[in-house]
């Protein structure tokens, strides 16, 4: 069952805590990350795990996933105490105002150490506990060193301050990676509490995971879907933005495919399930994204280490500080420099650095899910900003994957519509892909002829008698066969389907793989990102290979190629910088796993692509490759601007304290100050969006039809 940690807001906290768990035998793998602290647990651990958490961290505690997170009593009562603090430290204030020395009584001094306590017993007893157990250098550690110092100093209001403050700004800092939590765990909400299993005429209700392929489920309106499946009845509307980011709903209707995790938006429907539920496309959404945090960014692992000695040096240098300098320079007050390195304590907090960058992190990737970009960790994100090359695939990728009717050229007398319908009258019956495209798009006159003796002739085409009539469409072979002479027609576009009538040619169809709407400028896109080169790889014929290059601006294509010959060329293009390589079939899977980044098509994608890719686009748009490079590029941004902002302030004020130009009071506004500023900064990224997007891609129109 899966457990949250409440009461982590800290890298360093889940670092410890992580460290501890793992030193329990049987317990298996343990990742945590602060923006979203969860494990697995067998029931037969849970007492384990809970009593090493509260030996170690007491504040913390394991609870259910399906608990709340934070109890809404537990921020009223943090709320409450900072506010009982803050009217003690002002009250005491006013009072020290209003009296001054020498007529200031002990009570104001009494009110600051209430305050104090008020807000700082908890960090006291937490740093306390750690120190008994030999573990020192913490934040707590940290700040009851350096209000404990100014307390001994009789800088009392100074003590209280930095501890009201450095409460107050844990609290909102908690705050904020709570919004973000809750703002990617939205995202991952996808999983559906029930399915409606029709069992004959009874409907019941039961877990997705019980449904098995095969069997019939009913999804009312306004109902997410649980499981993926084909429409036996019913028409409606579908949103599939959960999955795809993209919220114009379609149509479906009877033999249409539906998703997991799509919500029915009008009609009632029943759908045969197609696959079991741990194999849908919200299941793997769930896993895809959860499973990511693992994989850390080189930043990210930066931090984890730097946090383990970057405590104890500051310590260190605030020993010297204080020691150093009245011991080697006569008259120099040991008051004076302790309490310089008292404020270098707390500017050196280390909080804003290890809780931003891996919540950075964690908001790229809960961002690109919900575009419907799966993006199997943040070391991933990183590479995706140093991609220099991408490599595509044809067929499913920057084609849509299926024929279509592209031109009709009539010949005898005979009109293109009177061509497409004896065409249509031909294939009615047959299931060739080229007669499924042309049912598809032009069925069939309601009234006409009976079509009757309909034989399907293998690797030739179609013979079909029409009233009196004799009907025959397929290939110049067959019309050779027919005695019918045809005229050359170029194939290097797509497949040419003739039609004769009673002997007589009436012309021929083009047929081909159409491009997807947005590949041309998907591939602009890349190019302006800073993509140096664009590049095709498919096992189709030079022909459509080198037309698709063409139409939507690649830098070169290679045709004819096994997968074994795709898996090189993509090696040798890494000699030259990091290369992405998109595809979506079980071809592809060589290439997608010798690329620096494999990106493979959710929708269309083979299983053993998706699983072998780092990036998995879920509506299939190339365009989503250029989103996922331009959220890792901001990513990167937000993480080094992070970085670079924390350092530098806490630099520019450690100098500060040591020439004792700063007090207590600037220290904490600044170390506060840009925790929440790097939060807040790095939560941006959830509503980053990506420049030159448009609002609603599937209004595009489709590319033109190739040149004749």
């Amino acid at each position: 069952m899966k457990y949250y940690l409440t009461g982590v807001d800290c890298a360093a906290c889940a670092a410890e805590i992580e460290n501890e768990l793992r030193k329990i035998d049987g317990l298996g793998d343990i990742r945590l990350d602060p923006a979203n602290p969860s494990l697995v647990l067998d029931a037969a651990h849970l007492a384990t795990a809970r009593e090493a958490i509260t030996r170690l961290k007491p504040g913390v505690r394991l609870v259910a996933a399906t608990a709340e997170e934070r109890p809404l009593w537990v921020v009223h009562r943090r709320l409450l105490t900072l506010g009982a603090a803050a009217l003690l430290f002002g009250a005491a204030f006013l009072a020290r105002w209003l009296l001054p020395p020498p007529y200031t009584p002990i009570w104001p001094d009494l009110l600051f150490l209430a305050a104090y306590l008020a807000v700082g017993a908890p960090v006291i007893v937490a740093a306390v506990r750690n120190f008994t157990r030999g573990r020192l250098f913490d934040e707590n550690f940290l700040m009851t060193v350096a209000t404990g110092g100014a307390v001994v100093l009789h800088q009392l209001p100074e003590a209280a301050a930095v501890m009201l403050f450095y409460r107050a700004g844990e609290f909102l800092q908690g705050l904020a990676v709570g919004r973000s939590r809750r703002a990617i765990a939205a995202l991952l909400d996808l999983r559906p509490p029930y399915a409606r299993r029709l069992t004959g005429a009874i409907t019941e209700k039961v877990a997705p995971d019980a449904v098995e392929p095969g069997q019939v489920i009913e999804i009312q309106p306004g109902e997410r879907i649980p499981l993926d499946g084909e429409v036996v009845t019913g028409t409606s509307l579908v949103n599939p933005a959960a999955l795809t980011g993209e919220s114009l709903p379609r149509t479906v209707g009877p033999l249409a495919e539906v998703s997991a995790g799509e919500i029915n938006e009008s009609g009632l429907l029943r759908v045969r399930v197609t696959r079991p539920y741990r194999e849908s496309a919200v299941a793997r959404i769930v896993a895809l994204v959860e499973g990511a945090v693992a994989r850390k960014a080189p930043p990210e692992q930066f931090i984890s280490r730097f946090a383990r000695w970057y405590t104890p040096a500051v310590v260190g240098c605030a020993l010297m500080v204080a020691i150093v300098p009245p011991l080697l320079f006569p008259g120099q007050s040991l008051a004076a420099w302790a309490y310089r390195a008292l404020v270098l304590l707390v500017i050196s907090c280390p909080c804003a650095l290890v809780l931003s960058v891996p919540l950075s992190y964690f908001a790229g990737l809960g961002r690109a899910s919900r575009s419907g970009i799966l993006v199997r960790g943040g070391d991933v994100l990183d590479t995706l900003t140093a991609v220099q090359t991408v490599v595509f695939d044809k067929t499913g990728t920057l084609t849509r994957g299926e024929f279509a009717l592209l031109d009709a050229v009539p010949r005898q007398g005979f009109t293109a519509a009177e061509l497409i319908r004896w065409a249509c009258l031909a294939e009615a019956h047959s299931s060739h892909p080229v007669a499924r495209a042309l049912q598809k798009e032009h069925a069939c006159p309601e009234s006409g002829p009976d079509v009757t003796e309909c034989r399907e002739l293998g690797g030739y085409g179609v013979r079909a008698q029409v009233g009196e009539q004799t009907l025959v469409a397929g290939s110049g072979r067959l019309m050779s066969r027919e005695g019918i002479i045809v005229p050359t027609v170029p194939t290097e576009e797509g497949t040419v389907v003739y039609v004769a009538l009673n002997g007589r040619l009436a012309g021929h169809l083009l047929f081909g793989d159409q491009v997807k709407a947005g590949a041309a400028a998907a591939v602009a896109r890349l190019k302006g990102y800073g993509v140096h080169k664009t590049f095709l790889l498919t096992g189709d014929s030079p022909g459509p290979a080198a037309w698709v290059a063409g139409l939507i601006g690649l830098d070169g294509y290679e045709a004819g190629l096994l997968p074994a010959d795709k898996a090189a060329r993509v090696e040798q293009m890494k000699n030259t910088g990091r290369v992405a390589f998109v595809g979506d079939g079980i071809n592809d899977a060589p290439a997608l796993a010798a690329a620096d980044v494999g990106v493979a098509m959710g929708v269309r994608g083979t299983d053993l692509a998706i699983e072998t890719a780092d990036v998995v686009i879920m509506d299939d748009d190339p365009n989503r490759l250029a989103d996922a490079i331009a959220l890792a590029r901001r990513t990167k941004t937000v993480v080094t601007g992070n970085i670079a902002l924390a350092l530098a302030v806490k630099f520019f004020f450690v100098l500060l304290s040591i020439a004792g130009s700063t007090t207590m009071w600037e220290a904490v506004f600044a170390d506060v100050g840009v925790t929440i500023l790097a939060v807040t900064h790095a939560a941006s990224l959830l509503g980053y969006r990506p420049p030159g997007r448009p609002v609603r891609d599937r209004e595009a129109g489709n590319l033109p039809a190739p040149p004749q």
